[in-house]
């Protein structure tokens, strides 16, 4: 699998990562390692997770693999702070206290004294900006983590959080942002894209099948064993099974037949190679379903198919 830098910075992550929301909810242990294996052999380091993928879970299920399954030196290692389900809500905090606890808790749960990337899970109007930006510049100087990010800002928040860290030096520079990027879903394009390149922050799309409907599995209804038909995930499919999915997603598999590949791999190759992208964050429910998405590593989509998708994708 190919490597590329995280955007202006000395990290460099394979083009694809690994995307851990489920693990240790609706993947377990066993299926976990055989993506984690999976993965690996097929040359992907990053992997992605988060303190509030279930509530801890999908850290502690990396931690007890980590140095089992593949060495620590051999992955990337990326976490989120400031989100959390307490007494059955989900809440966010994004002070410096709660991030940096939180942060200890992820690393006691991972079994490693550092990650190799650190981002906040989301924006909060409840914490001042500077307060939320110097727990990051803690992780660093402190050795608790190599890198910082962001994640699920908009334009604006993510320009002034860049802008912030790069204006007093001994700040930690942001490297990354990690949002939401599909054919279904390009919103980002008019201004975080934009901010993330003018500031040197790596792009890492989350959800690029666009919540699995890319893949055209809801083309002709929902299959039992998909997320759609989930209780943790309808809600979260249906917004992109409307008529302009539908479109798209047509579009999508028409490429994908005339060009002899599956409808993922169209997907997937638009997103990973659209400017300022680093890697996209996959997520499979099984092994042999990671192990098709990695076999589109070496799909190049051709530019007037590319341009076609633009065309029928745009809003």
């Amino acid at each position: 699998m190919q490597q590329r830098r995280v955007g202006t910075t000395g990290l460099k992550v394979s083009r694809l990562g690994l995307g851990t929301m489920t693990w240790g909810r609706d993947t377990d242990e066993h299926e976990a390692r055989d993506q984690l294996i999976t993965f690996a052999e097929a040359g992907g380091t990053l992997v992605d997770t988060a303190a509030g993928y279930g509530n801890g879970a999908s850290e502690e299920l990396i931690g007890r693999l980590l140095g089992d399954v593949v060495g620590r030196d051999d992955v990337v290692l990326a976490t989120k702070a400031g989100v959390s389900a307490r007494r059955g809500e989900r809440q966010y905090d994004t002070s410096r206290g709660r991030l940096l606890t939180d942060l200890d808790a992820s690393l006691a749960r991972l079994g490693t004294d550092h990650v190799d990337l650190w981002q906040v899970h989301v924006w909060s109007d409840e914490t001042p900006l500077e307060e939320t930006l110097s727990a990051l510049d803690t992780a660093v100087s402190t050795g608790r983590a190599s890198y910082v990010g962001i994640s699920n800002y908009t334009g604006w928040q993510t320009a002034w959080s860049a802008t912030w860290q790069r204006a007093v030096p001994g700040r930690s520079p942001l490297a990354s942002t990690q949002v939401e990027y599909s054919l279904l879903n390009r919103s980002i394009e008019a201004e975080v894209l934009p901010a993330a390149e003018a500031m040197g922050l790596g792009v890492l799309p989350w959800s690029p099948l666009g919540r699995g409907v890319l893949t055209g599995k809801y083309r002709t209804g929902t299959p039992v064993d998909s997320r759609a038909a989930s209780t943790h995930f309808a809600g979260f499919v249906e917004p992109y099974l409307d008529d302009h999915g539908r479109t798209i997603v047509e579009a999508v598999a028409r490429a994908a037949d005339g060009l002899g590949w599956r409808p993922l791999d169209v997907a997937l190759a638009w997103v990973r190679d659209r400017p300022g992208v680093t890697a996209p964050i996959v997520g499979a429910r099984t092994a042999a379903q990671l192990r098709d998405i990695v076999a589109a590593e070496d799909r190049e989509l051709p530019k007037e198919i590319s341009a076609a998708l633009d065309d029928v994708s745009e809003h």
